[in-house]
């Protein structure tokens, strides 16, 4: 069976899911016009990442809840278990990321793990989509490829005035979303099995981005900034991120 591209479908569902994931690293760019950032503007950066976050977190849950709500609901509290298992045992350990090492490693990783487990669910849709139609396929793969840009700059906005470097902030978005590519193929072989379980995927990312933004990204932007500044751009974002995906 091949695509319209003339590829067999398999090549085609793959590479799908991996522009998906290097529309990523487009995120990032905006930083390249951004040389270094004062306490208040990483504040800002931090703020601006939790509303992206809760957006997508939202979008997620509401889209889990059209399938299933106890499942979605289900996935979410394993989210938030996770997040708690990994804090505990990163609370053991001095990872090291690039420049960073201690606390701001352990942020930064855990940022990372999450935005990972989230693109799993992206993968599985991705598949899942393919499933239903290449016409449709292609439609959800353009919507994740626009979305995944902020969430790409999510993750720059939390690792850049870390001092990360601006292609090492690239890569580890680019990277964090590799999960949709590996995970489309199974999903379209298996879309029949796979499709229940998509909102326990759903929730589970959505749960683990929640308790993140409100434990370990929130309370370090409040800690620099002034509260009102900070509530009103998480505030912002969050809209605006819920209308980028309502009209995607």
């Amino acid at each position: 069976m091949t695509s319209a591209f003339g590829l067999p479908i398999l090549w085609a569902v793959f590479l799908a899911a991996l522009v998906t994931a290097l529309a990523t690293g487009l995120g990032a760019v905006p930083f390249a016009f951004i040389r270094r950032l004062s306490p208040r503007g990483a504040a800002a950066a931090n703020a601006t990442a939790a509303g992206l976050m809760l957006g997508a977190s939202l979008g997620l849950l509401a889209e889990g809840v059209h399938h299933s709500p106890s499942r979605t609901f289900v996935g979410a509290a394993l989210g938030i278990g996770f997040i708690l298992i990994t804090q505990r045992l990163l609370g053991h350990h001095e990872p090291e990321i690039g420049q960073l090492t201690g606390v701001n490693a352990r942020r930064a990783l855990l940022f990372l793990v999450v935005m990972t487990v989230h693109s799993f669910a992206e993968g599985v849709a991705v598949g899942v989509s393919f499933g239903g139609g290449e016409s449709l396929g292609l439609a959800i793969t353009l919507a994740l490829a626009i979305h995944n840009i902020p969430e790409g700059l999510a993750i720059t906005a939390v690792m850049r005035p870390r001092g990360i470097s601006l292609w090492t902030c690239a890569f580890w978005s680019v990277f964090s979303s590799l999960p949709q590519p590996l995970m489309a193929v199974p999903a379209f072989l298996l879309v029949d099995r796979v499709r229940p379980a998509l909102p326990f995927g759903l929730g589970f990312a959505a749960g683990a981005m929640v308790y993140m933004v409100l434990i370990e990204i929130l309370p370090e932007a409040y800690d620099a900034a002034e509260s009102r500044t900070i509530a009103l751009l998480v505030g912002g974002t969050t809209v605006i991120m819920l209308l980028f995906q309502q009209y995607l």
